[in-house]
C-alpha cells in the first residue's frame, strides 16, 4: 500500500515526525558519549556522572565500585554499585569476582561465597576466572573447592601449569588422590608434576606420574625423558630408569637405541646419530678435545667416533655412556681403537666403572700405537650391588699435554652365560 503524500500537511507531519526522532536519537546518542568520556576519566565525580548518565551500563557502575575499592579503600561503599553492576549483567564474572572481593574485606564470608558461587557459574571454563577462584577458596580453606577450580586452570591454560601443580601438591600431597581427582589428562599438567616431585624428591611418587604420562596418548619433549632417567640415576633408581627408557625410546622411534642382550652398549658403532641422552652415548665439551664423527674411517659400518687431543689439563675426552647391569655378573667388554701422532706422557684409556661406588672394574691397555685397527677387551665382574656402569675415556696421567688423533668403534658389552 503507497501512502500519498502530496498534501501539504502530510509532508509536514513527516519531517516533524523525523525531526524529532533525529533529535531523541541526538540526544541519547550525545548523552552516551559523554558518559564513555567521564567514564575515561579514573576521579570519582567523572565516574559517577557517566553511572547517572547511562545508569543501564553495568561497566560505569563496576567502576565506581572499583574506585571506591581500590583508590578510596572503601569497600562498604563499593557494594553497592558492584551490586547494582551484576544486577545489569548478571553474565559477567569479573563483575561477581569484583563483588566478592569487596565481600572478603568486609570480612562478610557468606556474601562472599555467594558471589563467588554466582562468577563460576557466569564462565565456568575460563581459566582465568577459575584461577581466582580458586584463590579465593584457598583463602577461606575450602579444599576441595579450590582443587576443583585447579583443574581447570591446569586443562585449559598451560603458562599457569606449574604454580597451579604447586598448589595443588600443598593442598593435598597424595599423589593418588591428585591423579584420579585433579589432575587432567594433559602432557604439561604431567610433566609440571613430575618436574615438582623430582624437586622434592619424591621418587616413589614421580614413578607414579611417569606412569599416567606414558599410559596416556598426549605428546611431550624428548629431554623429560633424559632428565628424568638422570634423575633416576642419581637416587639409584636403576631397574626404573631402564624401564623409563625402554617405554619412552619406541614413542620417539629411537627403539634402535635400546640395549638388548647381544649388546649392552648403545650405538656401539657409531652409525646412529648420537642422543646425548637417555641410554645413548653423551658428551660434555671438554678442554683441548674435539669429538667428531668420521664417515671417512671406521673399523665397520660407515663411521666412528674421532677424538683428537691437543693441549695439557686433559683428564677425560668427554664421551660416555650409562649402562644398566646386574649384580655378581661377569661381563665381556670389547671394542676397536686407532690412533695417530699420539704425542705426550701416558694416553687415554677406557675406563669402565661403578657409578655409585666409582670402583675400576675395567681399564684398558694406552690406547697408542696403532696405525692400524686394533682390538681391546676384556673380563670384569660386577660387585654385590653393582646396578649402573660409566663407560667412559680417561686420560692417565691426568693433566700432562697430549697432542694426536684416536679413533674408536665397535663398542660392545655382553653377559656371560651362567
Amino acid at each position: 500500500m503507497q501512502i500519498a503524500l502530496n498534501a501539504a500537511w502530510r509532508k509536514q507531519t513527516v519531517i516533524a515526525t523525523a525531526l524529532v526522532l533525529s533529535g531523541i536519537y541526538a540526544s541519547v546518542a550525545g548523552r552516551l558519549f559523554v558518559a564513555s568520556v567521564y567514564a575515561d576519566k579514573p576521579e570519582l565525580a567523572s565516574l559517577q556522572r557517566a553511572a547517572r548518565l547511562d545508569p543501564r551500563n553495568a561497566d560505569f557502575q563496576n567502576r565506581v565500585g572499583r574506585y571506591y575499592a581500590l583508590v578510596a579503600r572503601d569497600p562498604a561503599t563499593a557494594i553497592d554499585p558492584y551490586r547494582a553492576a551484576v544486577q545489569l549483567n548478571p553474565h559477567s564474572a569479573r563483575y561477581w569476582f569484583d563483588l566478592a572481593s569487596g565481600y572478603q574485606v568486609l570480612g562478610d564470608i557468606s556474601n562472599q561465597t555467594w558471589a563467588l558461587e554466582h562468577a563460576i557459574e557466569a564462565d565456568p571454563a575460563t581459566p582465568d576466572v577459575a584461577w581466582e577462584a580458586a584463590n579465593f577458596y584457598l583463602v577461606q580453606g575450602e579444599k576441595e573447592n579450590a582443587l576443583r577450580e585447579f583443574r581447570v586452570v591446569l586443562d585449559n591454560e598451560p603458562t599457569l601449569a606449574r604454580l597451579a601443580i604447586q598448589f595443588c601438591w600443598r593442598i593435598k600431597p597424595d599423589v593418588d588422590a591428585l591423579l584420579q581427582e585433579v589432575v587432567p589428562v594433559r602432557s604439561v599438567a604431567y610433566t609440571e608434576f613430575l618436574h615438582l616431585l623430582m624437586r622434592k624428591e619424591e621418587t616413589a611418587a614421580t614413578e607414579k606420574v611417569w606412569a599416567a604420562l606414558i599410559a596416556s596418548s598426549q605428546p611431550f619433549e624428548l629431554h623429560e625423558v633424559y632428565d628424568y632417567i638422570l634423575y633416576l640415576f642419581k637416587h639409584h633408581e636403576t631397574e626404573e630408569a631402564r624401564l623409563v627408557w625402554e617405554q619412552a625410546a619406541p614413542r620417539f622411534g629411537l627403539s634402535s637405541y635400546v640395549p638388548t642382550r647381544n649388546n649392552l652398549i648403545v650405538n656401539g658403532d657409531f652409525s646412529l646419530d648420537v642422543l646425548n641422552g637417555g641410554f645413548d652415548w653423551q658428551y660434555e665439551k671438554q678442554q683441548s678435545v674435539g669429538l667428531t664423527l668420521d664417515p671417512s674411517d671406521f673399523h665397520s659400518g660407515t663411521r666412528s667416533l674421532l677424538i683428537a687431543f691437543d693441549g695439557p689439563g686433559v683428564s677425560d675426552a668427554g664421551i660416555r655412556q650409562f649402562v644398566a647391569v646386574q649384580p655378581n655378573t661377569t661381563y665381556e667388554f670389547s671394542a676397536f681403537y686407532k690412533s695417530g701422532g699420539m704425542e705426550g706422557a701416558g694416553g687415554p684409556h677406557i675406563v669402565i666403572q661403578d657409578v655409585y661406588t666409582q670402583a675400576v672394574l675395567y681399564d684398558s691397555d694406552e690406547l697408542k700405537e696403532a696405525g692400524f685397527w686394533k682390538s681391546v677387551g676384556g673380563e670384569f665382574t660386577t660387585g654385590d650391588n653393582c646396578k649402573l656402569l660409566v663407560l667412559h675415556i680417561r686420560r692417565v696421567p691426568e693433566g700432562s699435554p697430549i697432542r694426536g688423533k684416536l679413533w674408536v668403534d665397535d663398542f660392545g658389552l655382553v653377559a656371560q652365560r651362567q
